[in-house]
């Protein structure tokens, strides 16, 4: 079974979402933001959402971390948690 480990950021709104984005984009780090703004308990390590199994996490948030390209930023992605970016760093 495949297997990958990703951080997100998850925040209410979808312009907190762009303009955490646009952070990163500028060269602020992933894991700094995470801890400052996810509202996930996931922020407490960066975001990092460990070992991750297809079917663990939403259907969304699941496509971007077995079907999109690595080592980029996803998102703003809606889920009923709210607007998540997802960054895939290892897949197998």
């Amino acid at each position: 079974m495949p297997v990958a480990m990703a951080r997100h950021i998850l925040v209410k709104t979808e312009a907190e979402a762009a303009a955490l984005k646009q952070r990163i984009a500028a060269g602020e780090a992933f894991d700094v933001l995470a801890k400052k703004h996810s509202t996930c308990p996931s922020k407490k390590r960066g975001g990092d959402l460990g070992e991750v199994r297809p079917g663990q996490m939403t259907k969304a948030i699941d496509q971007i971390i077995f079907k999109k390209p690595m080592k980029v930023v996803h998102g703003p992605v809606k889920t009923q948690f709210g607007y998540h970016l997802v960054q895939v760093f290892y897949r197998d």
